[in-house]
């Protein structure tokens, strides 16, 4: 079963979402048009072949106007639905369907695009972890790593807090991988320490000072192979910068154990999902 972003975090990015579509006089052409009784039913149908993510952000767009809307679903958070395929039926007040729509889809067709996107990386490169980065829209991390997830990726950190990552520039302030490890130990005991490395040299560096994880940023398919057989035994490798999809299966053969590519978040296309109101 896939984690669930927290509800609070859902319900929060919603009503931020909503308030900023509806603003202080709620939607003007659906509330002069359609009487308050009117009930509404919908079909949400997929336009494209995805993976779909976000059905609880979308749901919870109608709720939060409206809690007799009912979304049912018919494909499940991280399943694929073909092109043409009903993803879920919506019905309940129209008012309220028709008030909730845009921002039900925006959630939905950027977290299906996310999870679709990590799919195609996770099916490029067998045998390694596909991990995503920080790069994430702000205040919709949870939500976004959440769809990473759905596509069958690995979340790396969700933020500065939970894991360890040691840069070049936190290691000029500290004088040298060594003495930067050294403080991380002291700081942080059993937290394991990933280390950023862009030559071969720093590789060596890393792993003399005890890095239990080495980040091999922007390194050729050439240097991340022997960087790989140089921790092997000794620290875990992961591959970064600039990864592509068109690039990520050479890589996945170098022996690193994880690919990590900031295009997951910040670069994967919305799907095409539509709500198509039933008469």
């Amino acid at each position: 079963m896939i984690a669930p972003p927290p509800e609070a975090a859902t319900r929060e990015a919603v009503a931020r979402a909503l308030a900023e579509d509806l603003g202080d006089a709620g939607d003007v052409t659906t509330e002069a048009i359609v009487p308050a009784a009117a009930p509404g039913r919908a079909v949400l149908v997929a336009r494209e072949a995805c993976v779909v993510a976000g059905l609880g952000a979308f749901e919870e767009a109608f709720r939060a106007l409206e809690p007799a809307v009912k979304v049912t679903r018919l494909v499940a958070e991280g399943e694929p639905a073909a092109a043409g395929a009903v993803v879920a039926r919506v019905e309940g007040p129209l008012r309220a369907i028709l008030a909730a729509e845009r921002t039900a889809l925006n959630f939905l067709q950027r977290l299906s695009g996310i999870a679709t996107l990590t799919r195609r990386f996770v099916e490029a490169a067998p045998g390694v972890q596909i991990r995503d980065t920080r790069k994430t829209t702000p205040g919709l991390r949870a939500l976004e790593k959440y769809a990473v997830r759905a596509g069958g990726g690995t979340n790396h950190r969700m933020g500065l807090f939970d894991r360890v990552l040691v840069k070049d520039n936190h290691v000029a302030a500290a004088g040298g991988v060594g003495a930067a490890i050294a403080r991380m130990r002291a700081a942080r005991p059993g937290m394991p320490i990933e280390v950023e490395c862009e030559t071969l040299d720093q590789v060596r560096e890393a792993l003399e000072a005890g890095a239990d994880e080495l980040l091999l940023d922007n390194m050729d398919p050439a240097g991340l192979r022997e960087a790989a057989r140089l921790a092997r035994g000794r620290a875990r490798t992961e591959a970064s910068g600039g990864v592509t999809l068109a690039m990520v299966g050479e890589i996945a053969t170098t022996g690193v154990d994880a690919v990590s590519s900031g295009a997951l978040t910040h670069s994967a296309p919305a799907v095409d999902l539509a709500l198509e109101m039933e008469p």
